[in-house]
């Protein structure tokens, strides 16, 4: 008996002091997910890649915006958000304690104002995307001017550019009746 006692003593703690004592983490640990709104270009890729659907996007088009939610409550720290998001608006942090005394603060949201199409003047997409988009054409390598004069075409709905390109001087390239024909 004394013997196991020895062995017990030079084996030290088994546990950690914790919640009196902070907790070592493991390099990579996955906590809970934090939202920059100023990075985030509303592209949706975090939502489809969410198993959980914690993640939601919904676009109200009377307002003219996009509602992007996090319910930390159906949340598995599986890290796909960060992982899919081009901009880095989403990571997972070592944060773990997630308790709240109401259920909404486990809702994480943020609120986008739509573009308008130049055509429509429906809202479509976040300016922010359109601006993305535009900046990864000029880092990859195009002229900026060029880029910049393409931006009416970034503007207009795929909706309106599909009739556009249907259209050619006021006559359409393509028959509404038969789609394979060529009007001429």
């Amino acid at each position: 008996m004394l013997k196991l006692f020895k062995t017990i003593i030079k084996t030290g703690d088994a546990t950690t002091k914790y919640p009196f004592k902070p907790l070592e983490l493991p390099d990579g640990f996955r906590g809970k997910p934090e939202y920059s709104p100023e990075q985030c270009i509303v592209c949706g890729a975090c939502t489809s890649a969410c198993p959980a659907n914690a993640l939601t996007m919904e676009t109200n088009l009377e307002t003219g915006e996009r509602h992007w939610q996090l319910f930390i409550g159906r949340c598995i720290y599986c890290g796909r958000c960060e992982e899919v998001c081009p901009t880095r608006a989403i990571v997972l942090s070592d944060m773990f304690e997630t308790a709240v005394t109401q259920k909404s603060d486990l809702y994480i949201k943020g609120t986008f104002k739509l573009l308008s199409c130049r055509e429509c003047h429906q809202p479509f997409t976040p300016r922010k995307s359109v601006d993305y988009a535009m900046a990864l054409l000029v880092q990859s390598g195009w002229d900026a001017q060029t880029v910049e004069a393409m931006r009416p075409q970034f503007e207009t709905c795929p909706e309106c550019k599909r009739k556009h390109n249907l259209l050619s001087d006021g006559q359409e390239n393509i028959s509404m009746g038969n789609v394979g024909s060529v009007k001429k």
